[in-house]
């Protein structure tokens, strides 16, 4: 597969031995942000923040494809995807690989839950902050079950089956949900494309995990923000009001006539959002 030239991009090992692809962008001696895509997606989702000149003029970007995710390996198990640890030390694969100096995590989605990981197995004395982008830290208990919305909750049983016709319908409905208004054919094909390529085994073992990181939020006193679109309809934006509840110091932004992907559909936004958060703790 051709990769972008002005990004450079390579394979790095994660747990193992599973091999993680990342790119980088910007100069190295800056601060960095890590940037974490959500479940059945890819490191792509963040093309317009590495595009963006002011964040790439600033900033060391990093991105990533997770394990069973774009050009990274697919475990065929499905443990390899269900331990808290797994998660947290392929994150820390990345920064000891990149020799990041406590970097930024912004994690979208599904990526709440890796950045709980983290948080749990490696502490946060290492990172400068934490980003929640449409995140959710929870899962798995009836109790946070209102937190996630309803039509993408029925999307669920197509998530989890090994029928490639009937995973194929419910990921082209996700796309479908992410958006307020919708996305462009070439935006929703790439989406659609690195969601086709997920194995049963990577969404059963992400989706099967069972979260309770009320104790880990609460654990958090570094610079945080949340960041969610107001009609999102996968996850909610009640999930974020659930994550201000343990991390009494986060700062919140809700962005109106927005989804599920604030970074895709009010970019210009959020970038200047992720950039004053970062200016304040590096000013």
């Amino acid at each position: 597969m051709k990769l972008a030239p002005k990004y450079k991009g390579r394979s790095i090992e994660g747990v193992g031995g599973t091999r993680l692809f990342v790119e980088e962008h910007g100069d190295p001696s800056k601060p960095a942000i890590l940037w974490i895509h959500g479940i059945c997606q890819s490191r792509l989702a963040w093309d317009r923040q590495f595009e963006d000149e002011n964040l790439g003029a600033q900033y060391h970007l990093i991105r990533l494809d997770l394990r069973g995710h774009g050009l990274s390996d697919k475990p065929t198990d499905l443990r390899a995807y269900q331990n808290s640890k797994i998660w947290a030390d392929d994150i820390q694969a990345v920064i000891d690989a990149l020799h990041l100096h406590k970097p930024f995590l912004v994690g979208w989605s599904y990526a709440g839950h890796i950045l709980c990981d983290y948080v749990q197995c490696w502490g946060q004395d290492n990172l400068s902050g934490l980003i929640f982008v449409d995140a959710a830290s929870d899962a798995g208990r009836e109790e946070v079950l209102p937190l996630f919305g309803g039509d993408f909750l029925q999307l669920i049983p197509g998530f989890l089956s090994p029928d490639y016709a009937q995973w194929m319908t419910a990921l082209q409905q996700f796309v479908d949900l992410m958006t307020y208004e919708g996305v462009d054919p070439q935006t929703f094909y790439q989406m659609v494309g690195f969601g086709a390529v997920t194995l049963p085994a990577t969404r059963q073992g992400m989706l099967m995990r069972e979260m309770d990181n009320r104790a880990v939020l609460e654990s958090i006193t570094i610079p945080t923000l949340l960041l969610h679109g107001r009609n999102d309809r996968v996850i909610l934006s009640a999930a974020s009001d659930y994550i201000a509840r343990y991390i009494p110091h986060t700062s919140r932004i809700v962005y109106d006539q927005c989804g599920h992907t604030p970074f895709l559909e009010q970019v210009s936004q959020f970038n200047r959002d992720v950039a004053a958060f970062l200016q304040q703790v590096y000013p």
